[in-house]
């Protein structure tokens, strides 16, 4: 398969050093990132929060796929995890598990990112920025900052948000690609994201969760996919087993998917992505049915179905039949491709003043791929014999970051919180992690067909 389909191998986020010509050869991108190492610094409050918990390991699992030199994590993590990760009892299981590396010492050489209760100075660091939430509300401020957020109110997505916004922010600064990236506070409110409204302003917050969503349909299971269920699989499910979920997707998984996707191994490469997905899916707990096709509008979801999709695909006349099979609510999501746009995201919800067909029916597939072929890295692979289909094949494929994915599903899945709650909800939510702050969301305004979504009970807060 690989042979066949070279893009199969090609690590997504390394393929920012080919695409911007920096890189005369992937063996020559892989050595750069090889050099980038990220250290986590874990205070002792940690040990309490589940959101806290939901930040630091959001950041080993983004870390891990961008930051090739490893991830580091220095504290006290021998104690009990409060979010539920496959069979692991403790923090230090949890991280092992994907793959950080537990350390005993602050290297202050090395970017850093602060999760709770840490006193220590930024001292020497290059980068030190500190993960905060409360509530709805995630970020990423600098160390050096004596304000955090109160971090009382537990909501695990603003923890994920806020573990893959300090990983953004430290790339970007490894990267040299923003000046402000470690100099700024850059955070989100997932109950109200418009622009104007301050993430750290008491009014961003939101209301305590009481319910949780019990009946989802989710297409495509690639980096967008598994971070909605990665987001999803945090949350505090008090009868996972109430949960009912339909995993639609027609791949395999191969090398390329464990560069951006957060449930993505080794040990799972080569598996369906529905079949891979399931098995994750239901050692949390959760029921799910599997639907091994391309998403088109040639069937119909019946009374039995989840009446909510959200959908993860980057086909554009799968994206154009959202509505078409007869979901009663649609959250989609997409993602940036290229050097500049890899930081991009915009989220839609259907039924919407615009319809989806209308958004995505004039488009077809393809692109500028071919643009890049006269750089170092594919100059080189064509040397070294790869035809000109394998160099368009390689050129096509998105430039992507798992940290991008990670943020994008908590606006995802915040809205999916909000429909089950009866709250309000966005057509569109657009922005880029490159500066969060000139984001557009623009609220439903328009009538709702009531339906019962499905609901279930979280954990009481221990």
């Amino acid at each position: 398969m690989e042979e066949q389909n070279p893009g199969n191998a090609l690590h997504r986020t390394i393929k920012l050093a080919l695409d911007t010509g920096e890189a005369s050869s992937v063996e020559d991108a892989v050595r750069l990132f090889e050099g980038y190492r990220l250290l986590l610094e874990v205070g002792p409050d940690v040990a309490y929060s589940p959101t806290l918990q939901a930040a630091l390991l959001t950041a080993v699992n983004t870390g891990r796929r961008c930051f090739l030199g490893g991830v580091q994590v220095v504290g006290d993590l021998d104690v009990a995890l409060r979010v539920p990760w496959r069979r692991c009892c403790t923090l230090a299981d949890a991280i092992i598990d994907l793959q950080g590396k537990l350390a005993a010492t602050v290297d202050p050489t090395l970017p850093r990112i602060a999760f709770g209760n840490i006193r220590n100075p930024a001292g020497g660091s290059p980068f030190a920025v500190r993960a905060t939430f409360e509530g709805w509300a995630g970020g990423v401020i600098p160390l050096e900052e004596s304000h955090r957020l109160p971090e009382q109110q537990e909501f695990t997505p603003s923890g994920v948000l806020a573990g893959a916004l300090s990983v953004s922010e430290a790339f970007q600064f490894v990267r040299r690609s923003n000046a402000q990236a470690g100099r700024r506070a850059v955070g989100l409110s997932l109950w109200r994201p418009e622009e104007g409204i301050s993430w750290q302003e008491q009014s961003a917050y939101g209301p305590q969760l009481r319910i949780l969503p019990s009946r989802l349909w989710v297409i495509g299971l690639g980096h967008l996919g598994q971070a909605y269920l990665w987001t999803l699989g945090l949350l505090p499910f008090a009868q996972p087993e109430e949960v009912q979920l339909v995993l639609q997707d027609f791949d395999a998984l191969v090398p390329a998917n464990d560069s951006t996707s957060l449930l993505t191994k080794r040990a799972v490469l080569g598996q369906k992505k529905t079949r891979a997905m399931a098995n994750w899916c239901e050692e949390r707990g959760f029921q799910t049915a599997i639907y091994e096709s391309r998403f088109r509008d040639n069937f119909q979801v019946d009374d039995d179905d989840p009446g909510i999709a959200l959908c993860g695909i980057d086909n554009t006349l799968g994206r154009a039949a959202l509505e078409e099979v007869g979901f009663r609510r649609v959250i989609e999501a997409g993602l940036g491709r290229g050097t500049e746009e890899y930081l991009a995201f915009q989220v839609h919800t259907f039924p919407a003043g615009r319809s989806a067909r209308d958004r995505w029916g004039g488009f077809t597939e393809g692109g500028a791929a071919e643009t890049t072929h006269h750089l170092p890295a594919y100059q080189s692979l064509a040397a070294a014999g790869l035809d000109q289909c394998g160099l368009t094949t390689l050129a096509g494929r998105s430039v992507g970051a798992s940290f991008v994915g990670a943020a994008t599903a908590t606006i995802v899945i915040a809205e999916l919180l909000r429909t089950v709650m009866g709250e309000h909800r966005y057509e569109v939510i657009d922005g880029t992690l490159r500066s969060l702050k000139y984001r557009q969301a623009i609220r439903y305004q328009g009538p709702d067909d009531p339906f019962n979504p499905g609901y279930t009970t979280m954990l009481a807060r221990r």
